[in-house]
Parts: C-alpha cells; sequence; structure tokens
C-alpha cells in the first residue's frame, strides 16, 4: 500500500477538521487533486443528497477545486461504470459516516470497493469518517443491525469506535468481550489519524484524541494520543 488511509471519529466537516483534510489534499496532490465523496452509509434515511452536498461545501471551503459526489447509494451503483470511473480518476476518496452495515455491504466484493484498493495501492488517500471509518477494519460494530461483524478488513485485528468523546467509548466493555484478541481505536470528534503510507504508523491530527485499548491491557489504562503524536496500531518490523 503506497497511499494513506484516514480515519476520523465523525463531525467530519467543520472547526479543527480542516488541519486533517488539508493535509490530505496536500497527500492527494494538491488543491486541483480530483476528490471523490461517496455518501452511500447515509443513503438508508435518504441523506445522501444532503450530506455529498456538505463534504462538496467543506473541501471547497479548504481550497479544494475539483470536488465529485459520487452516486454510489446501493450495490447496483457500485457496479455501474460511470460510478467506477468517477472512483478510479480520484486521488482522494471520502467514505462519509451513516448506517455502517449498510455501507460495507454495500462495497464489500463489488467494482467500486475493488477500484478504491487499486487507487489506494497506487498512492491516493482512502478516507473514511464515524460509519466510513468503522468498514475500514478488520471488525465493524453495527449499531444499527447485525452487531459485531467482518469489515472491509484493511486494518488487521481492530476496530473503530468512532464519536469516542461523546458516546463511543461506551462500546468499549462489550467489544473487548467479543474481541479480546483485537485493538479498539476510539478516535474523538474533529479528529483524525491518518497513515504515513507504511503501515502500522500514523499521526493524530485535530481537536482530540485518539484512544487504543491494547488487547491483553485493562480497559481502564488505555494509551492516549494527542494532535501531532505518532501511534502504531501493532509492534514495527
Amino acid at each position: 500500500m503506497s497511499g494513506h488511509l484516514l480515519l476520523a471519529g465523525g463531525s467530519e466537516f467543520g472547526g479543527q477538521m480542516a488541519a486533517p483534510d488539508r493535509l490530505s489534499i496536500q497527500l492527494a496532490g494538491g488543491p486541483d487533486a480530483p476528490i471523490a465523496i461517496i455518501p452511500t452509509a447515509a443513503a438508508p434515511d435518504n441523506n445522501h443528497r444532503r450530506a455529498g452536498e456538505n463534504g462538496r461545501r467543506w473541501f471547497t471551503s479548504l481550497g479544494a477545486t475539483n470536488v465529485t459526489i459520487v452516486p454510489l447509494v446501493d450495490r447496483d451503483s457500485a457496479s455501474e461504470v460511470s460510478v467506477v470511473e468517477q472512483i478510479r480518476e480520484a486521488k482522494l476518496v471520502y467514505l462519509l459516516g451513516g448506517f455502517p452495515g449498510y455501507l460495507c455491504e454495500t462495497l464489500r466484493d463489488t467494482p467500486a470497493w475493488t477500484v478504491m484498493l487499486a487507487a489506494l495501492d497506487a498512492g491516493a488517500v482512502l478516507a473514511g469518517s464515524s460509519a466510513g471509518a468503522m468498514v475500514l477494519c478488520q471488525y465493524l460494530n453495527d449499531p444499527h443491525g447485525q452487531g459485531t461483524t467482518a469489515g472491509l478488513g484493511l486494518i488487521p485485528d481492530a476496530i473503530v469506535l468512532p464519536h469516542h468523546n461523546t458516546f463511543g467509548q461506551g462500546w468499549a466493555d462489550r467489544l473487548r468481550d467479543l474481541l479480546p484478541t483485537a485493538t479498539l481505536i476510539g478516535i474523538d470528534e474533529e479528529t483524525a489519524m491518518i497513515s504515513d503510507g507504511s503501515a502500522p504508523t500514523w499521526r493524530v491530527h485535530g481537536a482530540g484524541d485518539v484512544t487504543l485499548y491494547q488487547p491483553g491491557q485493562p480497559l481502564s489504562h488505555p494509551q492516549r494520543y494527542l494532535a501531532g503524536q505518532e501511534l502504531h496500531l501493532q509492534p514495527p518490523d
């Protein structure tokens, strides 16, 4: 993987998310780099159009000049040639928040997901906030449906707890019992962690903390990382 992953904890379009998102624009190639906003997770409650427009306005406000809302809302559209081509051309692909289980099953084993992986391998930024971040790990907690299920697997032995500073930390006890060998990644709102292109090294950006609940360690003593600090999801080689 030569590209970068961005995991955000929610409240993604405003405030101190400007710092990680400006960095993601730079990593994608600068203000003219093509950005694809993927509003799939907001489709179950018919909120995808508004969510997509919010994303377009936000990245435009940060200086981006080539922002597209990709009409990927179900498994049929995840196979449409026009949708796949828009994603293929993007240097920054951003998965919005909403319903994580729906997003995961809409993307799994589709041409759209295949080209996202290809873009990442070619150096693009693949970003997700809240539900969008949750689906990228090996495990996924779906509060709207099936409970703890398989995610899309880009980050092994891990699960994201978004909105950690509001309600996400309340998931930790149950998820530790269900996934005793996984790292629980708590990400505060208006906060993101960005990989340096060579997992497992990441850096924190934004307003809050990233909290790691490591397997075998008590939940009462997690590892907390502030903006600017580097973290490793597993021991570096």
